[in-house]
């Protein structure tokens, strides 16, 4: 009796061990033992060769690595929230079902949004640097480090989807005043419980909050969303945090304001050209004005097994010829 040829899941990254394990039990995995980011060559030759294909945010799969001619690929699943690395449209163009893995890093990133809009009117991490980094520690003093309390503050909230609202709820419990913008306002019984004042116009909310989070997926629509003539709308004793996307923020005028003193300041844990990080960005945080994190949002053991989870999930239902439950569609973006 012939046996069934197992369907070929090429992974781009490494992943937990268990999910890894579990893929080579399911299908005939290729796997990326030693995690080097793949190159587009290599991209492309996944799309020729495989039935899936397993990316990550580092991913890029354009239009131009679909386009292989007689390519076997019929599923991108992709190991994230976020599908701005993929050309969706192209993808669903040429009959390329494409996947994703939502609503298991909400608290995860909303988590470390907090520790961040904590962290930076507090200065926490420049605090710590002081008994790291072999500087002199004189001890206590009255008026030494002083930070900025949050309790009372104004938080504007840039997109109020799962994460936005995960992010509400924990400022909620420190004593911040909720606003946000969105594309559409909240269910009301969501606005009553967090007390959330919603801005037609990101302008106006910008002008008033005291700080400010980003929370909103990259689109085409959000590209530099908080562009130079928005930055600079923004009150000059206020914070900015990022656990988004960097693209969504005009970077070098950030900095430029941050530099002049026209923005207190900024934590973010994305960058626009990552994994580059602009060298003026890094001087700015060992000036204390601004802390960096190495795109650490959704970075939990957890987190990563429930992604992986999802994408084996979307696998065997398409592979079982049903619609995946995390099917992403153009006209989603």
């Amino acid at each position: 009796m012939s046996v069934k040829k197992k369907p070929l899941v090429v992974v781009t990254r490494k992943l937990p061990d268990s999910i890894e394990t579990r893929m080579r039990e399911l299908f005939d995995a290729r796997l990326n033992l030693d995690d080097t980011p793949m190159t587009s060559e290599q991209l492309a030759e996944a799309v020729r060769s495989a039935d899936v294909l397993v990316p990550t945010v580092t991913d890029l799969i354009r239009e131009d690595v679909l386009n292989q001619g007689e390519a076997r690929l019929r599923l991108i699943a992709n190991f994230g929230n976020g599908v701005d690395n993929i050309d969706v449209a192209a993808a669903h163009a040429r009959g390329i079902t494409v996947t994703n893995t939502p609503k298991v890093l909400t608290e995860d990133t909303a988590d470390m949004t907090m520790a961040l809009i904590l962290a930076v009117p507090r200065r926490m991490i420049e605090g710590a640097s002081i008994l790291t980094d072999g500087k002199n520690w004189p001890g206590w003093s009255p008026t030494w480090m002083l930070g900025h309390r949050i309790g009372g503050k104004r938080l504007g909230i840039i997109g109020m989807g799962r994460i936005g609202q995960a992010v509400a709820r924990r400022a909620r419990a420190f004593g911040l005043q909720i606003h946000y913008h969105n594309r559409r306002p909240v269910a009301p019984r969501i606005a009553d419980e967090l007390g959330a004042t919603y801005w037609e116009s990101l302008d106006q909310m910008l002008a008033r909050m005291d700080i400010l989070s980003v929370n909103c997926p990259h689109t085409p629509a959000t590209f530099h969303l908080l562009s130079a003539r928005r930055l600079k709308l923004i009150r000059k004793d206020a914070y900015i945090v990022n656990t988004a996307r960097g693209e969504v923020i005009d970077e070098d005028t950030l900095i430029k304001l941050i530099e002049a003193g026209e923005i207190a300041g900024a934590g973010l844990d994305v960058y626009e050209h990552e994994p580059a990080v602009n060298p003026k960005l890094v001087r700015l945080a060992k000036a204390g004005k601004v802390t960096l994190l190495p795109h650490m949002g959704s970075a939990t053991i957890e987190g990563r097994v429930e992604m992986g989870e999802k994408v084996i999930i979307n696998i065997r239902t398409f592979l079982d010829n049903h619609k995946p439950p995390d099917r992403v569609l153009p006209s989603m973006l």
